[in-house]
């Protein structure tokens, strides 16, 4: 009897070519819009395929590509639709401000956190509630806190001291690793959803941000105020997660 499972090869190609192809294919889509700028078109459209490249490539790895293989469902499609709305706006780290499409990254940040509540709701109506949703979601939402201030930084539209919220996730994950490799035992994080509002009240004020009618300087104002409460409860959740709060004795 044929063996049904996928060989070796094959899974291997998928993880390789696949989200080079699917990049590839969100390149071509894109190049007449940017050709409508007042920019090189090569050079952000190879910026959009390379990022979203990276985040596919960084999922396909962290899960295995085995895992990838099965039916992708319709909750982990809309999560892929967000990575691609986000590389799209990392495309804009190479044009100027200023831009005739100066409107685009707002329009793709904003339209990728609608996605991001929808993709959620879809997953628990189903009842498909993967691993593979799980890393998509967070290498994606980790990713356009990234891409999203990054540009408006460059744009001169947030303050330069923003980019602490593009790092805070990464340093985290680093500094929990550093703690582990030392022997320290990781303990879970406390049962609690205030991350995720404000995650969600970052995105909204992000997307603000960006957009070309809001006011600079009210959001530059404004900025430290929104900024700080998150990265209280990224210093929270490292000091529960190495065991100095909230430990049981």
């Amino acid at each position: 009897m044929a063996n049904s499972e996928p060989s070796a090869r094959v899974r291997s190609g998928v993880f390789l070519v696949g989200p080079a192809v699917a990049a590839g294919c969100l390149m071509a889509i894109l190049w007449p819009l940017f050709a409508l700028g007042d920019t090189p078109t090569i050079l952000p459209v190879l910026v959009v395929g390379v990022a979203w490249t990276g985040q596919l490539w960084y999922v396909n790895y962290a899960v295995g590509a085995k895992s990838t293989l099965g039916r992708l469902g319709l909750a982990n499609a809309l999560t892929i639709l967000r990575g691609a709305l986000y590389a799209v706006v990392a495309g804009f780290v190479v044009v100027p401000a200023g831009t005739a499409l100066a409107w685009v990254p707002a329009a793709c940040y904003g339209a990728g956190v609608l996605v991001d509540r929808l993709d959620g709701a879809v997953a628990r109506t189903v009842g498909r509630e993967t691993e593979l949703g799980r890393r998509l979601d967070m290498a994606f939402d980790t990713f356009g806190f990234a891409a999203a201030p990054l540009v408006a930084v460059l744009w001169g539209l947030l303050p330069a001291y923003y980019l602490v919220l593009s790092a805070a996730r990464y340093v985290f994950v680093a500094a929990v690793g550093l703690h582990r490799r030392r022997g320290g035992q990781v303990h879970p994080l406390p049962d609690s959803d205030l991350g995720k509002y404000l995650a969600g009240g970052q995105m909204a004020f992000v997307t603000v941000a960006l957009a070309p009618p809001a006011p600079t300087g009210l959001v530059h104002a404004v900025a430290p105020v929104v900024l700080a409460p998150s990265l209280a409860v990224f210093a929270r959740d490292y000091l529960y997660a190495t065991g100095r709060l909230g430990a049981e004795d």
